[in-house]
Formats: C-alpha cells, sequence, structure tokens
C-alpha cells in the first residue's frame, strides 16, 4: 500500500515538476483532481530589476535648499547601499524590508505606514531604529527633516566597472516618492489617524 501510494504521487509529481522548471510556471495550481500535489508560491518569476524607497534624512532648516545635504538609512537587507552585499534571508524575514519593497510598487498615499515610519524615525524612536541597519544621525541630533526617494535598482556586472568599484548595485534615480516632512507638518496628519502624535526630541 505504501509503496502503491508513493508511486501515485511521483506521478503526480511529474506535470507539477515540469511546471516548476517552466518559463511560464504557473502558481497556486493543482494540476489533477485529487489534489495529492499541487504547486504554491507568490511569485512564478523573478524580475532583473526593482524599485527601492530610500529613505534620506538632514538637519538642514530648509529641506528645498540646493545645498542641503541628505543621508541615506539603511535597512537590514533590502537594496539601498551600493556596496553592499545581498543578504541571505533564510529563515529569517525581514517584514519591514519587504514591505518596503511593495510601497515601491505604489505611492505613499496608498502605503500611509511608511509617513508613520519616518515620524518616529523624525522622533528618534529607539524601536523603529533597532528595525534598520544603520541610523546616520547616531550620537547626533535625529534629523529634522525625512523623505523618500525612488530608485531602480539592478545587479552590477561581474568584472564590469561598478563591480570593480565594490558596487554589487547599479541605481538610477526615478524621482521623489513623498515629500521633505518634520514633525510639525505631521502633526496634523497624525492626529486624523488617531496616531499618538511623536515629541520632538529637537532641543
Amino acid at each position: 500500500m505504501n509503496i502503491f501510494l508513493g508511486l501515485l504521487i511521483i506521478c503526480l509529481s511529474i506535470p507539477v515538476v515540469f511546471n516548476l522548471l517552466s518559463s511560464k510556471q504557473v502558481m497556486n495550481t493543482s494540476f489533477n483532481s485529487l489534489r495529492i500535489v499541487n504547486t504554491y508560491g507568490a511569485f512564478g518569476s523573478i524580475t532583473k530589476q526593482r524599485t527601492e524607497v530610500i529613505l534620506q534624512g538632514t538637519s538642514s532648516l530648509n529641506p528645498n535648499d540646493a545645498t542641503t545635504v541628505w543621508e541615506e538609512y539603511d535597512f537590514k537587507c533590502k537594496p539601498g547601499n551600493l556596496t553592499r552585499r545581498p543578504c541571505l534571508i533564510s529563515p529569517y524575514h525581514y517584514r519591514l524590508d519587504w514591505l518596503m519593497w511593495f510601497a515601491a510598487f505604489q505611492t505613499y498615499e496608498q502605503n500611509e505606514w511608511l509617513i508613520h515610519l519616518a515620524g518616529k524615525i523624525l522622533a528618534n524612536d529607539t524601536q523603529a531604529l533597532s528595525l534598520m541597519a544603520s541610523n546616520p544621525f547616531e550620537g547626533r541630533q535625529p534629523p529634522r527633516w525625512i523623505k523618500g526617494e525612488h530608485y531602480l535598482y539592478k545587479f552590477s556586472r561581474p568584472w564590469g566597472k561598478h563591480a570593480a568599484e565594490g558596487k554589487w548595485w547599479i541605481r538610477k534615480r526615478i524621482g521623489p516618492y513623498f515629500p521633505p516632512v518634520n514633525l510639525q507638518g505631521l502633526r496634523k496628519y497624525f492626529e486624523t489617524r488617531n496616531w499618538p502624535v511623536p515629541n520632538s526630541p529637537l532641543k
């Protein structure tokens, strides 16, 4: 009986394996009426390029000044710093990084949690900052302004110019993702959503 069941599963798995190896892979599908074997997954293929939201902060009083210096926040796994090697995420799931990736497919209006995160960063919230790989303002006053920039990322070519410079990634700016925001300007935004308003840590 066990041998028969094993042979049955092997036979039923043949189309599943062919689908797995296909360039037109179908996900979340059963290939027989018994539904003993099937496919499951979120993505049938992975793109060679990806868009990313990069959070940047500045201590400048005027975020629109051409001389304003913006410093980037690095996340623990998602692309950001061009010279950082891609990380291995299995079996741990970096949920914030994953959400940032999905946010890049949409607008910040569709991802209000991202503005909430910006407010937490402006307030120097230790729990929010612990979810990130680096805080460019560590040991200093937190930024006065935070903004989101939209970039297109792709891998650098092995033995190419960028790889020779130690860069794992090549990126191209798409444009702004969300405009510069500060705590004072976010107060009403937070209040209308019944979110606790962060206190400004700036002296």
